[in-house]
This record gives C-alpha cells, structure tokens and sequence, in this order.
C-alpha cells in the first residue's frame, strides 16, 4: 500500500511541474486554457491529441481531469444546437442556389477537361441512351447534352422507341463497353415496364458507369471505398459541403429509401470522415413511404438536417421542421396550378413557409437539379481520367 501511495504522489507530482500547469486558469494565460478547452470539447477526434501528455497518469487521475475540462468547458461558449451557423431570430432561411454552385463545378470542369485534352488526352465523350418519348426525360438528356456541350465534354444522344427489346438494349450497351471512344455511359431511366433496370444498370462497365448506378459502384460506396457515386447523391454532398452546413454528429433524416437517392445520400452522410472515401460522420434516420405521417414528423424534428426525396409535393411542412435546420429538398413533382391554369415544378417540401424557419433551404427548381447535372459531368471527367477503375 504504501509502494502503491508512493508511486500515485511521484505521478502526481511530476504532473504538476508539466502538464496540469496547462489544465487551470490560474496556472497559464486565460487565452490558452479557452483554445484547450475549446478544441476538447468541439472536436472529438482532437480529445486524444490534447489529453495525450497525461496518458502515462493513473486512468482514475485522467479521467478526472478529463471531467474537469469538460465542465469548465460550458460557459465558455455558446450551445450550437443547429447545423447552420447563427442567425437572428425571425430572419427566414439562406435560399442555397444550385444553379451558382454548380456552375462553380462546370468551371472547374471545364478547366480540367482544357487542361486533360493539352497533354495529349483523348477528348472526354458521354454517351447517353434514351429509350421512348418521356417528355421529363427528354428534358432531362438535352440539359446533360448542352451542359457537357459548355465544359468540353464530347457527346451523343442514341434514341431508340419504348417498345424495344431488353436483350438489344443489353447488346447495345455491351458494344459501347467496348468503344474506345466511349468515356462515360448512361441509359436514362425510367425505362419501359417490361425492361428491368437493376439488369440494364449492371450491363453497364463499371469503369464506364457515370450515373454510378452499377452493384460495383454502389457497393464500394457502402464501403468507404472510392467509387463513382450516383449523381444526386453527390449533388446534395457537394452542396452541403460547399455550403458550409456541418454534418459532424449532427442528426439527419432522409426522407424516401430509393437505391439511386435516399441509400446513396445517407450512406455518404453517415459514414467515417476518416475513411478511404470520407463521409459526414452524422447520425442518419431513413424514412420511407410506410413511415406514419406522425412519426415523421417526430424524426425531421430532432434533425439539423432534412433531405426529402420521396415525390411528395409539401410532404414537408413548417411545423415539421426545427429552428434553424437545413432542408435539402431532391423532390421533383409537376402540379396544376390552379392560378395560371398551367403545370408547374414544385419539390416535395412547402418552400414559402418552411423557409420562415429553417437556416438553410434549396428550392425547386433551381437547386438539386442543376447540381446533379455538374456532377454527372465531374464523373465523366473522372471516369476519362480512369481515377477509379
């Protein structure tokens, strides 16, 4: 006992010469202790690194100090209980605009793609397949076109009618696996009933596979690996990214579980940030066209962020939605407008009064969308590039 008592006094003495002079304000310059205790408590991951010269202490010791720092902590700064950065109450939301940010990305794009083709490469060239008269799609495909037309981006529309077979959709498409010229490969879904995707998609190579749809792609995506990810789900990565909105521990819900949107979404959200392929380290509730209304609104009220991709126009209402959250909205819906007696693009969250309360909001049109065509054409340069494959 007394060896024991000894030793416990020498480590404690030899602390009070180094480490626990940097552990009380009355021992060193106010404005250290506050950036120690600020970096503690705001950054996890930066704990170990401040706390490591006292490792070698008894762990009751240790953890006694850790406690200390973390209570002292409290009044030291504000509470952040949203995402978003602090705004004076009764201001309504930031309207994130897709279309400056993914302009953003075609620029750098498009500098990429000058850059490739002056040392000498092959000039990046989409191929897209579009099966049948689907006016959305049709739009959907002359915006890819005109967009890769803007950053450099060769590329080519095949047309083909709605009543054409699988199997030469499927043979179609493993020619152009082999075309040298081909650097990215899409076929526009939906496709006709009598055509199934998941097959189509997997015929697909996945070194050539921009919409990042192939069982390969997605499953390094549930990986942490590197992999060419879906364009939508990128869409809202990069936004919330270049935002500024933090993901670090913060609660998310995804709104609508569909293998192109929702998975991809809150797969990159949720995982490590310190992976291969860094994720958002948030914590990430899915919600699903089964999930009662009620309980719905239970999960995007506790969340700092809410993302909804499930095809509900207003699905979203303001009384669903915290102070201060941010609100990603990937709905794509055509309604009547009952005032111009024409059809009009809303999303699936009521943007005029949701945007009273939230800190951040994208509208619709003119937020995902316009996003989500940027990086289909970031992976077709990565793809060119052979980054991945």
């Amino acid at each position: 006992m007394a060896a024991a008592t000894t030793a416990f006094s020498f480590s404690f003495s030899s602390a009070s010469s180094s480490s626990v002079s940097l552990l009380r304000p009355g021992w060193a310059p106010l404005r250290r202790w506050r950036t120690l205790t600020r970096n503690i408590s705001s950054s996890p991951r930066s704990a170990a690194r401040y706390l490591a010269p006292i490792g070698s202490f008894p762990s009751s010791f240790s953890s006694f100090l850790l406690l200390i720092l973390l209570l002292i902590r409290v009044p030291l700064s504000r509470p952040q209980s949203s995402s978003s950065p602090d705004r004076p109450s009764g201001d309504e939301a930031t309207v994130i605009s897709g279309t400056k940010l993914a302009h953003q990305v075609l620029k750098e794009v498009q500098r990429e793609v000058e850059l490739w083709i002056s040392a000498g490469n092959q000039r990046p060239h989409l191929t897209v397949i579009l099966v049948g008269d689907n006016p959305a799609s049709h739009i959907y495909v002359r915006n890819k076109i005109k967009a890769a037309a803007a950053v450099g981006i060769s590329s080519e529309i095949i047309l083909r009618p709605k009543d054409i077979s699988q199997e030469e959709l499927l043979d179609m498409t493993a020619k152009l696996n082999k075309d040298s010229r081909v650097s990215g490969l899409l076929v526009q879904l939906p496709l006709p009933d009598h055509i199934d995707e998941r097959t189509v998609c997997n015929t697909i190579a996945p070194e050539k596979d921009v919409d990042g749809f192939h069982i390969m792609n997605i499953g390094r995506l549930c990986l942490d690996q590197p992999s060419i990810i879906p364009a939508t789900a990128a869409a809202v990565w990069e936004i919330i990214k270049r935002t500024g909105i933090q993901t670090f521990g913060k609660n998310v819900l995804v709104a609508g579980r569909s293998k192109n949107v929702g998975m991809p979404i809150s797969m990159l959200l949720h995982t490590d940030g310190e992976h291969e392929r860094p994720g958002g380290d948030a914590t990430v509730t899915i919600t699903h066209r089964y999930t009662p209304k009620e309980q719905l609104k239970i999960h995007t009220l506790l969340a700092d962020i809410v993302i909804v991709a499930a095809g509900i126009p207003k699905l979203i209402t303001t009384d669903m939605v915290k102070e201060g959250a941010a609100v990603i909205d990937v709905g794509i819906n055509h309604i009547h407008d009952p005032l111009t007696g024409k059809t009009k693009l809303v999303g699936d969250v009521d943007f005029e009064e949701v945007k009273k309360k939230a800190g951040f909001i994208t509208p619709v049109p003119g937020g995902v969308g316009p996003m989500t065509v940027a990086m289909l054409l970031k992976n077709t340069l990565l793809v060119a590039k052979k980054l991945i494959y």
